[in-house]
């Protein structure tokens, strides 16, 4: 199904392009500014099972995005300025806002070089577990186990379910159905009991794989000491915020961000709600995060920023530079708004 789903998104990008319908719908839907969601910025890996490439991007990829940016004069800023902006309603010009979520080092090793090049602010959604090394990256542990293993077995729907993840489409089709089945247990316990089963039945450490990939304190210091960085909160634990009590949804807004705070000596203003979709953050979220102090959030429903988002700071739409469409002639039709336009059945905001 998702692969499907990759398939009919990418033909819908590619009829935009070879139609030209992107130029005609860029003055009604390009806004007054987009901001671009990533979350890896790192070389091409080899071929192979990656279910989750779809979150990473190529250094030279993202340099083709600012250079056209750049060709479109349009104002490349931080998410401080892009709420002044918004706040001011100071839309004299167009910009665009870089934010990567989670905190990898590949932030600091490949994409901010490239972000250097165009003198071009970044901001970084950190989970706080992930800085200290105790998070867990569920997703990418679950990557590791099918890629080792030749079946699973998983109690999906409450009934013992074997899967067969011998051969390459087998293995991306096993985690398509275990992704969806994972993220749509009641809790994150639940979640975290049933990877962690996998793991060590498959000889997975899931508990290195925060280290392996994201960035310590150690290393967040210098790297949020230049002067393109800004920090911003991204939950303790990387949770579903929607599907925890108020209590609980508030301590993890309220507590990540007064770790990063206390580890890095600068105020944290600005948050990315974890997965981000309609399941996981909706106006109860958009509400605690205005009560826990935010000044911004961003979800990852897709869209450009317009005036009215003036309104819904909480609740910001962002364009994903998605790691299965990294293709230089799509970037303009993401850049006219037509595609996130179509998506959103020409809906300019969804904060609902």
């Amino acid at each position: 199904m998702k692969q499907l789903r990759n398939t009919v998104i990418r033909a819908g990008l590619e009829a935009l392009y070879f139609s030209g319908a992107h130029v005609l719908l860029r003055p009604i839907f390009a806004g007054v500014g987009a901001i671009f969601m990533l979350h890896h910025v790192r070389p091409r890996r080899d071929p192979g099972f990656q279910p989750n490439r779809h979150l990473e991007v190529e250094p030279e990829f993202l340099r083709a995005m600012l250079t056209h940016l750049r060709h479109l004069d349009v104002d490349i800023v931080s998410v401080d300025e892009m709420h002044r902006r918004l706040s001011e309603r100071d839309f004299a010009r167009r910009f665009a806002c870089f934010t990567f979520d989670d905190g990898y080092r590949d932030n600091r090793d490949f994409a901010l070089p490239v972000m250097r090049e165009f003198d071009a602010p970044l901001t970084v959604y950190v989970a706080s577990d992930f800085a200290e090394g105790t998070g867990r990256l569920w997703w990418v542990a679950l990557e590791q186990v099918i890629a080792r293993a030749s079946s699973i077995e998983a109690p999906v729907g409450g009934t013992t379910t074997r899967f067969d993840t011998n051969t390459p489409a087998a293995k991306q089709a096993a985690f398509d159905r275990l992704h969806d089945w994972l993220r749509g247990l009641p809790g994150e316990h639940d979640m975290q009991r049933e990877i962690s089963t996998l793991c060590a039945r498959h000889g997975i450490d899931e508990t290195n794989i925060a280290r392996e990939l994201c960035m310590s304190w150690d290393e967040l210091k210098p790297f949020a000491d230049d002067p393109l960085v800004t920090i911003g909160a991204h939950t303790v634990t990387h949770c579903n915020l929607a599907s925890q009590s108020e209590t609980s949804a508030s301590f993890e807004l309220a507590t990540s961000r007064a770790r990063i705070e206390a580890a890095l000596q600068r105020p944290v203003l600005h948050l990315a709600y974890p997965y981000g979709d309609r399941i996981a953050a909706g106006p109860r979220e958009f509400a605690l995060a205005r009560a826990a102090g935010f000044k911004t959030a961003v979800t990852t429903r897709p869209g450009m920023i317009f005036p009215e988002s003036a309104e819904h700071l909480t609740a910001l739409q962002r364009v994903s530079l998605n790691g299965n469409y990294q293709d230089e002639r799509m970037i303009p039709v993401l850049t006219s708004g037509a595609a996130t336009a179509m998506w959103n059945g020409f809906r300019r905001i969804d904060a609902a």
